[in-house]
C-alpha cells in the first residue's frame, strides 16, 4: 500500500462500514519497554478480514484482527494486553520485551458512526481533533484539543492516564518543494516513504511536468500563489531549490510569515548571504531569519542529488523529531 492509504485508516473504516462489509478501529493506547508503533497507531479491520494500518508490526496484528472480528460479532469494545519477554518478543513483533495496551472498537455499535463521519471532515480540513474514551463508562468524545495539547500542535499527544483514553488526530505532515530540478526528483518519493504529503512547485511548465514527475502533485503557478493556495501550517515543510531569487525568494517569504516547522533553501554561503541581505531588506528581522536552514540538509558531505536529498530528508527530521514541542507519530 501507499503512504496515502496507510495515513487514511479513520476514512478506510469509514467506507468499509458503510460499505456494509462492518469495521473496527484498532488503537494502540499505552506501551512500555519496547514497541515499533507510538501510542495512537491505528488498525483498521473490516468483517471480512481486511487490514489497513498497524499497532504493532508483528503477530500482534493477527491477535488483534481475531478481537475486532469477535466485537464485530457481539458490538462490543475491548482492551487488549500484550506482554511478553525478551525471549518471545520478537514472535510477536516487538523488538524486545515490552507490553501494549490496544482498545479495539466495532464502528456503529461502539464508536458512532457520525463520530467517525465528524472525524474524517476535521482530517480533511486538516483541523486537529481530540478523540477521548471513558474506558471505565465508554463514553466518547470529539473535541478541539485543549490549550495545553494545541500548545504541543505538532506532538502527537495521544495516551492514557489509565482510564480515560486521549487520541490526537493531527493533519497529515506534508512537504512543498519549490523548484522541478533533479534533487527534487529523489526527494518527492523520499519524502513520502517517510509520511509526508509532497507538492512540487514549479512555473516552468518544462520543468514542473509529470514526464519529469510521474504521479507527482505539481502546480505550475508562483510560489507565492501557489503556497497562499495550500495554506501553510505547523505540519508543513518547505524547501526551495532554485538557486533563482525570482522563484525562491517569494515562497521563503511566504514560510516566514507562517509556522511551517522547517524551511531549507539550496545555495552556497555566499549565496545564502546575499538572499538574508534581500530578506533583512524586505523587513524580516534576525530571528525570522534564524529559522532558514541554509545551505539546506545536514551536512553529510552529499555530492549527488540523490545524496543531497538524503541529507535535506534527514534534517527535515532533525527539526520534525527534536523540536522541544515534541513530534508527530
Amino acid at each position: 500500500m501507499d503512504r496515502a492509504d496507510h495515513d487514511r485508516i479513520p476514512e478506510v473504516a469509514l467506507e468499509w462500514h458503510r460499505a456494509g462489509k462492518g469495521a473496527a478501529l484498532a488503537t494502540v493506547m499505552e506501551t512500555w519497554g519496547s514497541a515499533p508503533r507510538p501510542v495512537g497507531s491505528q488498525l483498521a479491520v473490516s468483517g471480512a478480514g481486511e487490514m489497513m494500518g498497524s499497532v504493532s508490526g508483528g503477530c500482534v496484528e493477527g491477535a488483534v484482527v481475531e478481537e475486532a472480528l469477535a466485537a464485530l460479532a457481539d458490538g462490543r469494545p475491548r482492551i487488549l494486553t500484550f506482554g511478553v519477554s525478551d525471549d518471545d518478543a520478537f514472535a510477536v513483533g516487538l523488538a524486545c520485551g515490552g507490553t501494549i495496551r490496544v482498545l479495539v472498537e466495532p464502528v456503529g455499535a461502539a464508536m458512532p458512526e457520525a463520530m467517525l463521519v465528524d472525524l474524517v471532515a476535521a482530517r480533511a480540513a486538516r483541523r486537529p481533533l481530540a478523540y477521548t474514551v471513558d474506558t471505565e463508562s465508554w463514553k466518547r468524545r470529539l473535541s478541539a484539543p485543549d490549550p495545553a495539547l494545541a500548545a504541543r500542535f505538532r506532538a502527537d499527544a495521544s495516551g492514557s492516564d489509565g482510564t480515560l483514553f486521549a487520541g490526537i488526530h493531527n493533519p497529515p505532515l506534508r512537504l512543498v518543494v519549490v523548484g522541478a530540478v533533479h534533487i527534487a526528483q529523489a526527494l518527492l518519493p523520499m519524502a513520502r516513504a517517510c509520511g509526508y504529503d509532497p507538492l512540487l512547485v514549479d512555473p516552468r511548465e518544462a520543468f514542473g511536468s509529470a514526464a519529469r514527475f510521474p504521479g507527482e502533485r505539481i502546480s505550475n503557478d508562483w510560489p507565492d500563489a501557489a503556497l497562499a493556495e495550500v495554506g501553510l501550517d505547523a505540519r508543513t515543510a518547505v524547501v526551495t531549490l532554485t538557486h533563482d531569487p525570482k522563484l525562491d525568494d517569494p515562497a521563503i517569504r511566504a514560510a516566514l510569515g507562517s509556522e511551517v516547522f522547517y524551511l531549507g533553501c539550496l545555495g552556497s554561503t555566499r549565496t545564502h548571504a546575499k538572499r538574508v541581505e534581500r530578506l533583512r531588506e524586505a523587513g524580516f528581522d534576525a530571528a525570522a531569519l534564524a529559522r532558514i536552514h541554509a545551505p539546506v540538509g545536514l551536512d553529510i558531505g552529499a555530492r549527488s542529488p540523490a545524496e543531497i536529498a538524503v541529507s535535506i530528508m534527514a534534517e527535515i527530521t532533525e527539526a520534525l523529531r527534536r523540536n522541544p514541542a515534541g513530534a508527530p507519530a
